[in-house]
């Protein structure tokens, strides 16, 4: 698959450094959503943030962009005077820790996989873009790190952080706040739109659909899913976004099983019935359809 195909403000979400200093950040508002008691998102450029406020202080998932580090404080600050005293990243991307040194710098630990460390410590290449992505400093890489997953007691409820299998990157984290009742989804969780699979970074299709699997089955119809992007979602949501790229899923390794080429498969239009929904977001459906057979073994 080209660029061609790719929406710019894609290409923008997963931004190098470099790239994102193009970007307007003064026009960017970052905007707060209760999600239960405690519980916030935070909505600016790029990933969506979760937070916990309480008494121990605030517990921050994911940060965006650096030059949105002041708004995402002052937004903090609008909900709790406690500071910031962990920031856990879902994965590696730009657009989801671009604000790590910042946030470490006014005392926050960063928190994350052992694989988001190792990405985000090297550079990097992203095929999709055909792009590179240089190192981040130090100060910016995570000091706490994890194979499987890492518990939060903390503000009153239980915050278990847990790596799952390989799904939009290798070093994707799911959050569950027991006692509130929400999951933080991260890029596992597009609502409303295909998701990008970042094949370069070890993201496989399959990988997506376990992570719904896994916590469609934890989870209850009053249960709040934060996506990595789009608005809050509620388990019939995740459930739709499951089926929908199973489907795609089953229908483009089926063409490979055949022999198709991408291009063939591609041309196939296998998610068609889906378009209209699921295929006027970042990723458009020829990409996806690509992303997809690039994923599969």
């Amino acid at each position: 698959m080209r660029v061609r195909f790719l929406a710019p403000a894609l290409a923008f979400a997963l931004a190098t450094p470099v790239l994102a200093q193009q970007q307007d950040f003064s026009k960017v508002e970052v905007q707060s959503e209760k999600v239960a008691d405690g519980v916030y998102m935070l909505k600016g450029a790029g990933g969506n943030i979760g937070l916990s406020i309480g008494p121990n202080g605030s517990l921050v998932f994911d940060d965006q962009y650096a030059p949105l580090s002041d708004k995402i404080l002052a937004a903090i600050k609008a909900l709790t005077p406690d500071p910031v005293r962990f920031v856990v990243n879902t994965h590696w991307h730009g657009d989801h820790t671009g604000g790590n040194e910042n946030l470490a710098k006014t005392g926050a630990f960063l928190v994350a996989h052992e694989n988001v460390r190792k990405r985000m410590g090297s550079e990097q290449f992203i095929a999709m873009f055909n792009q590179k992505v240089p190192a981040s400093p130090e100060a910016a890489l995570p000091v706490v790190t994890f194979a499987e997953g890492v518990t939060f007691h903390w503000n009153g409820d239980e915050v278990r952080a847990f790596h799952v299998a390989p799904a939009h990157t290798d070093g994707d984290t799911v959050v569950q706040f027991v006692k509130a009742d929400v999951v933080h989804m991260g890029d596992c969780f597009f609502n409303g739109n295909f998701p990008f699979i970042d094949t370069s970074s070890g993201g496989k299709v399959d990988g997506i659909v376990a992570a719904a699997d896994r916590v469609l089955g934890g989870v209850t119809d009053k249960t709040k899913i934060i996506p990595g992007h789009g608005p809050v979602a509620s388990k019939a949501d995740l459930q739709a976004y499951r089926d929908t790229v199973k489907s795609v899923r089953d229908r483009v390794a089926k063409l490979k099983a055949e022999g198709k080429t991408k291009e063939a498969a591609v041309a196939a239009k296998p998610t068609a019935e889906f378009d209209a929904k699921w295929g006027q977001g970042f990723i458009k459906p020829d990409v996806f359809v690509g992303l997809v057979y690039d994923s599969l073994p």
